[in-house]
């Protein structure tokens, strides 16, 4: 995704709705709200978006219907089934129509907001290889996990790359310290913000000429990093 993600949210309660959409866009998210489920699988056909929130209980019908059709139509963006069931044959119900994940009400946003990312990332990876990327005098094969300047070979470790893929899909754009530790780390434990910190400092190192004036990799001030796009 060279833009930032679209998310559909079709939830028939007006202030979670909205509480959702605000804190989505904070985020960085494009959002695109429904409250009823046809006016929902309009906005799931003409927005294509990148992960769909879905409530069971909507005013003109079953949002385990909807998933069911859109799934049937070939529509394969992850989503999300949000809803304040909670027996556990509901889980199972809404899992075997198509859906990737269900969340019961109450929840926690910051739970919401790691599933969101978790899916995305997994719906990422399955996106068409980068091939080798140039950013300023290195080179990246991203298909052979290689990094070189001027010919020389660069170490760079997994997680390093894993970072750096995300980083490239999303370039120009502004991803906080959280939105990296959930899409690259998925909230391992004994992760923290300053593990995305260490590991930017380490990109520097090989991407930037001079790491303590990086023109490529950019703190944004109290947002987060930025890779900068081409001129």
């Amino acid at each position: 995704m060279s833009e930032a993600p679209t998310i559909l949210i079709i939830e028939d309660d007006a202030a979670m709705r909205r509480g959702l959409a605000d804190n989505l866009e904070i985020e960085g998210y494009v959002v695109v709200s429904a409250s009823t489920m046809s006016d929902g699988r309009v906005f799931a056909v003409k927005r294509n978006p990148d992960l769909i929130i879905l409530d069971i209980m909507l005013p003109d019908g079953d949002g385990m219907q909807l998933c069911k059709q859109l799934r049937a139509e070939g529509h394969m963006e992850p989503i999300i089934m949000l809803t304040a069931r909670g027996a556990e044959m509901d889980k199972v119900l809404a899992l075997e129509t198509g859906a990737d994940d269900y969340v019961v009400k109450p929840f926690s946003l910051r739970e919401l907001l790691a599933r969101i990312h978790a899916q995305l990332r997994r719906s990422q990876f399955q996106e068409s290889p980068l091939g080798t990327v140039r950013i300023g005098a290195v080179e990246i094969d991203f298909e052979g996990c290689r990094m070189t300047r001027a010919g020389k070979s660069l170490d760079a470790s997994v997680k390093e790359f894993e970072l750096l893929r995300y980083l490239v899909r999303h370039r120009g754009e502004v991803l906080s310290r959280e939105t990296l530790l959930a899409v690259v780390w998925g909230h391992e434990g004994g992760i923290v913000t300053r593990t995305v910190d260490n590991f930017i400092m380490r990109l520097r190192k090989k991407l930037e000429l001079d790491p303590a004036r990086p023109q490529s990799l950019l703190t944004v001030h109290g947002r987060g990093y930025k890779l900068v796009k081409d001129n």
